[in-house]
């Protein structure tokens, strides 16, 4: 009986978190997983340089991976030197 009663609790925070999550609609969708695949990208980037490889060779794999997904060679993100 104790099971049954947390499954029904469980089953309603399920529920309400469900229904707190704002809906989204296609174009901030992709908008987000552009953002984490950009992410990603930067991720990698940062291993790379990480690894002792030449900074051109990272930044030439990191324009790799974002083109057509980010603005400019930076994949849509620079810093400063």
């Amino acid at each position: 009986m104790k099971f049954a009663k947390g499954l029904v609790l469980g089953l309603g925070w399920v529920t309400l978190v469900a229904w707190a999550q704002p809906k989204l609609d296609a174009h901030t969708r992709k908008d987000i997983d552009r953002h984490r695949a950009m992410a990603q990208a930067h991720e990698e980037a940062a291993k790379c340089l990480e690894s002792g490889r030449p900074e051109a060779e990272c930044l030439k794999q990191l324009q790799a991976r974002c083109k057509g997904l980010a603005i400019g060679k930076y994949c849509g993100m620079k810093h400063e030197h």
